[in-house]
């Protein structure tokens, strides 16, 4: 069972967790998600935007695992697994005022911190493909796939609004782009937002005239901003860099020396 604190008025917290009794013959009695959740679990999603008033009740519910429906004087014991969610630091808003310490420390038995996507571009290849094979499946359209230079820019992206974010992205340019199913979808289809937010990547340097330049020169400048744009898809890491590129990590370190590839590049974005 699952309850979503952010969606929920303050006044209605403790009817949906606790239910209502109702009257002597149990007509109108309605029943909470912690008595549905009995022999399951119920999860508690955005629990710091549960009203303190609700905090300071439920903390002896989920201690004791009984509680009275509202109107009611019974007892009623459960037996349930809690999972809490939150995209806020309870920390800074214990010290706010506006979470309760022994709610937090009933609720962190085991902590779990997912990383942002940002953190885990390597996930984003096959999230962007799963995203898009169901927003076929639900428009009735055929599947399309991602080319690489469209993967290396979702990957380079932050996505300040992480998995939903990019979910929402895959249905919009399944549905928006024109092209048939086996025409891949490519970097220049992706909203320009994402483009623009996302580090310099694979936008080679047009002003210069590569027809003007020795062999040596050209190869040069395509190996210094193609390995730039790798380094940035990577988050700067040498070690994924290289295992992508097919060079080993010392041959990689020294082809960056070479082309007088900076530290700083190598970390940026």
């Amino acid at each position: 069972m699952a309850l979503n604190c952010a969606i929920l008025a303050p006044n209605r917290f403790e009817e949906e967790l606790f239910g209502i009794e109702g009257g002597p013959d149990g007509a109108g009695r309605r029943t909470g998600v912690l008595e549905r959740a009995h022999g399951g679990t119920l999860l508690l999603d955005e629990v710091a935007d549960m009203p303190m008033e609700t905090q300071g009740k439920i903390v002896r519910a989920l201690q004791d695992q009984t509680f009275e429906r509202l109107g009611g004087d019974t007892r009623v014991k459960v037996d349930i697994r809690v999972l809490a969610t939150t995209n806020r630091d309870l920390q800074a808003e214990i010290m706010a005022g506006r979470f309760r310490e022994d709610l937090y420390y009933r609720l962190a038995v085991v902590p779990l911190r997912m990383p942002a996507l940002k953190e885990r571009r390597d996930d984003i290849p096959g999230l962007a493909a799963l995203f898009l094979r169901r927003a076929a499946e639900m428009a009735g359209l055929p599947a399309r796939e991602l080319s690489a230079d469209a993967v290396a820019v979702l990957q380079a992206y932050d996505w300040p609004g992480n998995v939903r974010e990019l979910r929402n992205l895959m249905e919009r340019v399944l549905i928006m782009q024109p092209g048939g199913s086996n025409e891949p979808i490519r970097a220049e289809m992706l909203p320009s937002t994402v483009g623009e937010s996302a580090p310099a990547l694979l936008k080679f340097d047009a002003s210069t005239d590569v027809m003007s330049l020795p062999l040596r020169d050209a190869r040069d400048l395509f190996e210094t901003q193609y390995l730039q744009a790798q380094l940035l898809r990577f988050g700067g890491n040498i070690s994924r860099t290289a295992l992508f590129v097919g060079m080993e990590r010392s041959a990689l370190h020294r082809k960056l020396k070479q082309l007088g590839v900076t530290s700083e590049e190598r970390s940026a974005g």
